[in-house]
């Protein structure tokens, strides 16, 4: 009896702890990014908010970028497209121009602004990656 009871508060426990242990939901981009309010993200507010997470991405201020980095961002081989110089790190502006490639690729109506669905495609959430 007293085995069946541990189960029984066992379940209980998990089903109350289940919302606490989920993963915290992401803020929607647009909220978080448009600061224009009008409901889609434009180049020059993808690109704010990249050069917000560079400057964190760079703990010890050195103006770049190395591999260790941008760790699941950008993997080595997009690192060496983005590298012109070809000496391992990346700038604020070979970094922001990888988010303008990747906005491009993620805005395929041409219409220079993101919306929600064109965030969640896969160009779209590779942008993110680059801006959150």
């Amino acid at each position: 009896m007293k085995s069946r009871g541990l189960v029984v508060l066992t379940l209980v426990a998990i089903a109350f702890s289940g919302p606490a242990l989920a993963a915290p939901k992401r803020a929607d981009p647009i909220k978080t990014f448009d600061t224009d309010n009008d409901g889609t993200l434009d180049l020059a507010e993808v690109k704010k908010a990249a050069s917000a997470l560079f400057a964190k991405l760079d703990p010890d201020h050195d103006g770049t970028l190395d591999a260790r980095e941008v760790r699941g961002r950008l993997n080595a081989k997009e690192l060496a497209a983005a590298d012109p110089d070809r000496d391992g790190t990346l700038t604020l502006d070979e970094y922001l121009a990888v988010v303008e490639q990747r906005f491009n690729a993620a805005n395929p109506d041409k219409d220079g602004t993101l919306d929600a669905k064109e965030l969640r495609s896969p160009a779209g959430r590779a942008l993110l990656r680059l801006m959150r």
